[in-house]
């Protein structure tokens, strides 16, 4: 009779956490030597536990001699998994299993396996698996459902579904466990498939499985049956909590019903972090970062401190609508909050600042980050292979080689894409050979950016041999290798190539088609690329781009079929005023000596296109090689009136796997004086040579 009211007034203690009169309790049981009673210990544990006193709950268990009740060691591990210290909960199962006297029961195993699940010890879960199956426990509902959630939050989803499949009973938690076995391995369309089958086989969903429905639903950009859920959610008068709220809201913001994300919203009543960070997600997912800010404010009003992820839903924001100023707000508030941001915040503001064209604040952000990971590299080669800096991306490149930082394929395809616009074969060659041997060698998307970079240098037999090694091909690959053959004067085997592709399942794009019209404008086959052109439309029905009629203009312009060309320009409306159409046009009017047509483009240049300098020198040019010198020196008047210049040219050579560039007159090389008195050295040269002396009459005239 006297440890039943031991036992009510320890659990009037654990309601109102009074550790004072526990402590007198828990002396009055030592006093009158009930220290041994199962359910006083048990019920102490649990007092101990509710006031975080954990050293003292574990010298309730401790201090007895032999505990031999089953229940009090399932007491402390439930206590031990419920907070979360899972190597305690793992030691005391080793120390029951090595218990002469007693063996763990049905009660035991669902804690031990939530210990296995959160440290992730699969191996030891294995090892329970098969003792459960020997000794008959797997046939409990419940311990199969644990291991069924154990196998599942150990990502060792095969088994999970397979022990799943051979249950001859189950449960809700079961259900719940292999819903999220399907979504986390990425397969959103089958976790749906399962919730079905759960419900027709009559089991009412928890919160965990809508939590887990709704998230598919946002994976799957599935808004009816997303709304559809909510609706007999709402029918059925469900209690959400945070967390199934803050997925609806995520669900909505993904497929774009914003009304209907500030609405749910708006009905959670205590806002957790999640709740907050959706309905950032949400505008972030339109560019709208003035509403993201809002919200942050609002956010840290209401008493929600910002997490990481709230900082790169407004980041991604800032990127998409190009704020900068939002950015910098960003940027500047977690620097003064001590924020301690991670790669990916770091990259998310490089790219910001690369998005919005503030390169200089990229670059301080990257000396700032750490360095020793090679995703901080990455981004900030492909912000300046974005950029168009392509020689900063190649240098930042070498100062991560020079840093033991290991490549990944994604800062290949990048830095093969900046050596593909340089055409810095010998660059390219170098990174080619720290793949060999590597397993970088058979990724798909290296291999291809390889190709492409060997294709653009003109190395179309190092192009042919990536080809060939490719284990499959691709619309990109196939495209590559055609593009290398037609712009290296080889249409016959692009040609050849385009007829293989089409035979193989690969079905060719615009782009394709572009290689192929290239390739006939190269070696000027005409009826070829009509017919290509022609075929584009009729039988793979794509609609001819800008590009394609640039190709098809510039094929007839180079066989001299100007009019039919200029014709073509005029009865189709979407080119009929490109610039850069008439302008190739035009090129092939001078080439060809046309002088009446070359004038008339040039003038409809002028007109079109009044600020750039080349519409004028190509005027100027017209009217000299038909003699008018009175209106060509007009033109040249008129183009200093309006201060036009044309831009410095640059040039850049590989020495010693180094690449240099320079523009005209440029003095900026610390041996330009060298450079120049090389250069003075070979006119002099030159000027003595009696070849450059033949030819030199006809040079200056064409000039």
């Amino acid at each position: 009779m006297e440890s039943a009211k031991l036992v009510s007034l320890l659990r009037t203690c654990i309601t109102c956490k009074s550790v004072t009169a526990a402590k007198l309790i828990h002396q009055k049981i030592l006093t009158q030597g009930l220290q041994n009673n199962t359910l006083l210990s048990k019920t102490l544990i649990d007092l101990y536990f509710s006031c975080h006193l954990y050293p003292a709950a574990k010298l309730v268990f401790h201090s007895i001699p032999n505990p031999s009740t089953i229940s009090l060691w399932n007491s402390l591990m439930t206590a031990y998994t419920n907070h979360h210290m899972f190597i305690d909960a793992l030691e005391l199962y080793d120390k029951l299993l090595r218990c002469p006297y007693l063996g763990p029961d049905s009660y035991t195993y669902p804690s031990v396996l939530k210990a296995c699940a959160a440290l992730g010890r699969v191996g030891i879960g294995r090892m329970i698996h098969n003792h459960l199956v020997k000794t008959g426990f797997v046939s409990d509902i419940v311990v199969a459902s644990s291991l069924v959630g154990m196998y599942a939050k150990c990502s060792v989803f095969g088994c999970a579904i397979q022990l799943f499949d051979e249950m001859p009973q189950r449960d809700v938690a079961c259900w719940n466990a292999v819903i999220s076995c399907y979504y986390q391995d990425g397969q959103a369309d089958k976790a749906m498939e399962m919730y079905d089958k759960m419900t027709t086989s009559g089991f009412e969903p928890n919160v965990v499985t809508i939590t887990t429905v709704i998230s598919s639903c946002a994976r799957l950009l599935d808004l009816e049956r997303g709304r559809e859920i909510h609706k007999a959610l709402i029918q059925n008068r469900v209690d959400l909590d945070c967390f199934a709220s803050s997925a609806l809201v995520d669900m909505y913001g993904k497929c774009g019903c914003l009304d209907m994300a500030k609405e749910v919203f708006e009905q959670v009543p205590r806002k957790n972090v999640i709740a907050w960070n959706s309905m950032i997600a949400a505008y972030s997912v339109t560019g709208d970062s003035k509403s993201c800010v809002g919200l942050l404010r609002r956010m840290i009003d209401e008493g929600t401190s910002p997490s990481l992820i709230t900082f790169s839903s407004i980041l991604l924001a800032c990127s998409r609508s190009l704020q900068l100023q939002h950015g910098k707000f960003m940027h500047g508030y977690m620097i003064r909050n001590c924020v301690e941001a991670d790669i990916y915040i770091y990259s998310l503001l490089i790219d910001l600042y690369f998005e919005c064209g503030s390169i200089s604040s990229a670059e301080n952000v990257f000396e700032k980050m750490p360095k020793t990971n090679v995703v901080s590299w990455n981004v900030m080669i492909s912000g300046f292979v974005k950029a168009g800096n392509y020689f900063r991306a190649l240098g930042i490149y070498d100062e991560m080689i020079e840093a033991g930082v290991r490549p990944n394929d994604i800062t290949v395809t990048s830095i093969l894409s900046a050596c593909s616009q340089l055409t810095a074969l010998e660059k390219g060659k170098e990174i080619h050979r720290t793949l060999v041997d590597s397993e970088l060698e058979t990724n798909e998307i290296v291999m291809g950016s390889l190709l492409d970079m060997y294709a653009k240098c003109g190395a179309v037999d190092e192009a042919l041999n990536v080809f060939n090694k490719l284990p499959s091909r691709d619309l990109v690959s196939w495209t590559s290798m055609i593009a290398a053959y037609g712009s290296h004067g080889q249409a016959k085997e692009a040609l050849k190539l385009f007829d293989e592709m089409q035979q193989s399942n690969a079905k060719p794009d615009g782009v394709t088609l572009l290689a192929v019209l290239s390739a006939c404008s190269h070696v000027g086959l005409v009826d070829e690329g009509w017919h290509y052109f022609n075929q584009m439309i009729s039988k793979y029905g794509i609609e001819p781009r800008i590009e394609h009629y640039s190709c098809l203009i510039d094929l007839l312009g180079r066989a001299g079929r100007l009019n039919e060309a200029y014709q073509i320009i005029q009865r189709t409306p979407q080119i009929r005023e490109d610039v850069q159409l008439l302008s190739t046009l035009l090129a092939a009017c001078l080439l060809h000596r046309d002088h009446d047509l070359g004038l008339n483009i040039a003038r409809l240049l002028v007109e079109k296109n009044p600020d750039d300098h080349s519409t004028y020198i190509m005027l100027s040019h017209s009217l000299a090689s038909g003699n008018k010198w009175n209106e060509m020196r007009k033109v040249r008047l008129k183009m200093k009136e309006l201060g036009l210049r044309k831009n410095p040219g640059c040039s850049w050579i590989e020495v010693n796997r180094r690449i240099q560039y320079f523009f005209v007159q440029d003095k900026s090389h610390p041996e330009s004086e060298m450079v120049y008195q090389c250069l003075k050295l070979l006119k002099t040269h030159m000027d003595g040579d009696e070849l450059v002396s033949h030819w030199g009459s006809a040079i200056i005239h064409t000039i």
